[in-house]
């Protein structure tokens, strides 16, 4: 046996690979990782707490730059917890336009993650293939409230801004052509031989494991454990749409591949239906008070971001600001599975499983 000296290795932060300022520090013997330790915080702006001197609404901007590739679920989810608290009563056309936002935001979200993980791997293509079809939900965004990436859309009780005239109709046309990319992208991607040896089997884990870990999202879904909070807990009018839960069987990187573009189908079927039903005349803003005072109590809601489940739990005194406010982040919470699956991989395959998990620093450091 050939035996080396031990290396000390750092990958980040300054990293285009490691998806935001986030720092891994490796001991290596040879190629082999034998152990290795994240080491999180350089993004860290303390949201938690400067909420606790900010009125509710002054705090949605802030939601935007925690998962700031999926700021329409970050926004509706603070939202959801303070019309708890106040038991409101949100208009239809009002839940429509959520709805959509949220699961336009989440295939965003999906192109952007599947253009930047095969970047990682070292296909060009596929990256130029995602953003080009991103772009067009972020123009739709940029139509609905003039903002491309951090959007301040959702407000208690509602929506800040109407669909403009034509928007529903493009979101309409937006899904047939979706539908037609995603047989390019298994084209392009799915079924290439390369691909398949370099990600088949890696980054493996059991769905005991994903559990134990406290895993959600495609993370724990790739395991083939049926969870969705949009099917099995469901909040806003998810109720009325059919979908299904996209599971995988390994728990490998390609299996969260795999479920992650059939969720892209799944929400393009929710858009289909959204669309079909959405009303044409009503309000957009509930009977909100002016200035949001929640009563004294708590409340826990959580919701199905892109990235898994996130939470929000809010202490109030009765007044117009936050006693305490608290988010459980998925990219937080996913990341902790990352030292178990790096141990004993060769180095070649840091930044593959590091992207399979999928994190956003924002949401990581909050």
């Amino acid at each position: 046996m050939i035996r080396t000296e031990e290396l000390l290795l750092n990958v980040g932060p300054q990293h285009p690979s490691t998806h935001g300022v986030f720092r891994v520090v490796l001991k290596l013997d040879g190629e082999i990782i034998t152990e290795a330790q994240p080491v999180i915080g350089y993004l860290h702006r303390g949201t938690e707490k400067l909420a606790e001197d900010l009125s509710y609404t002054q705090i949605i901007p802030y939601t935007d730059r925690m998962d700031y590739v999926s700021a329409m679920t970050n926004n509706y989810v603070l939202c959801h917890a303070v019309e708890t608290m106040l038991k409101l009563e949100i208009p239809e056309r009002a839940q429509y336009l959520r709805l959509i936002v949220m699961e336009l935001q989440r295939v965003a979200s999906h192109l952007l993650w599947w253009g930047t993980y095969l970047l990682d791997i070292g296909a060009i293509s596929p990256f130029l293939f995602a953003f080009k079809d991103r772009e067009l939900i972020i123009n739709l965004f940029n139509e609905l409230c003039g903002a491309r990436l951090t959007y301040n859309y959702m407000r208690v009780g509602g929506v800040k801004w109407d669909a403009p005239e034509g928007w529903i109709q493009k979101v309409s046309d937006l899904v047939p052509y979706m539908r037609e990319q995603l047989k390019v992208y298994d084209e392009l991607v799915s079924g290439n031989e390369i691909f398949l040896a370099r990600i088949k089997g890696v980054g493996k884990y059991t769905a005991q494991e994903a559990i134990d870990y406290g895993l959600s999202g495609a993370n724990l879904r790739c395991t083939g454990v049926k969870w969705d909070l949009r099917k099995d807990k469901p909040y806003g009018i998810y109720d009325r749409f059919e979908f299904d839960v996209p599971v995988g069987q390994n728990g490998d990187c390609y299996d969260r591949y795999l479920v992650r573009l059939d969720e892209i189908r799944q929400s393009l079927r929710i858009l289909e239906q959204a669309v079909e039903q959405f009303p044409a005349e009503g309000e957009i803003m509930g009977k909100a008070p002016r200035v949001v005072r929640p009563p004294e109590g708590e409340a826990y809601v959580r919701i199905e971001s892109p990235r898994g489940e996130i939470g929000c739990h809010i202490v109030s005194k009765g007044k117009d600001k936050p006693y305490r406010l608290k988010f459980r982040r998925p990219s937080f919470v996913n990341l902790q599975i990352l030292p178990k699956l790096l141990v004993g991989e060769p180095m070649a395959n840091m930044i593959m499983i590091l992207g399979g998990v999928d994190i956003v620093l924002g949401e990581v450091d909050c």
